[in-house]
């Protein structure tokens, strides 16, 4: 097995779920970390999701991250198989920016 280190982003997040990295054939992901940052001057709420969002499969729901700077971190373990999803929106369109960093194993 080999380990490759990956980095999704930095994207930023619209108002309507998205898929930001789907985990190829083949792969598992571990996500090491996330990060969302909010550069606007308003504060945000954004929502991630391990696979299609909904009940069930989020794991962030509408954690606000304050304006002018304010930041969200989280480091820890949290495996992907195969062809699962990370899906992520905000509140507010154009507010937040998110950055995830793991490694995949092939």
């Amino acid at each position: 097995m080999a380990d490759s280190p990956k980095r999704i982003g930095p994207i930023a997040l619209g108002n309507v779920a998205a898929t930001i990295y789907t985990t190829p054939s083949g792969t598992d992901f571990t996500v090491r970390n996330v990060h969302v940052a909010n550069e606007s001057a308003v504060d945000a709420r954004f929502t991630m999701s391990i696979g299609v969002d909904g009940a069930g499969n989020r794991i962030y729901r509408n954690v606000e991250v304050i304006g002018n700077g304010g930041a969200f971190d989280w480091s820890g373990y949290m495996p992907l198989a195969a062809g699962e999803i990370i899906e992520v929106l905000a509140d507010l369109p154009s507010t937040l920016t998110i950055t995830i960093s793991g490694v995949e194993t092939t």
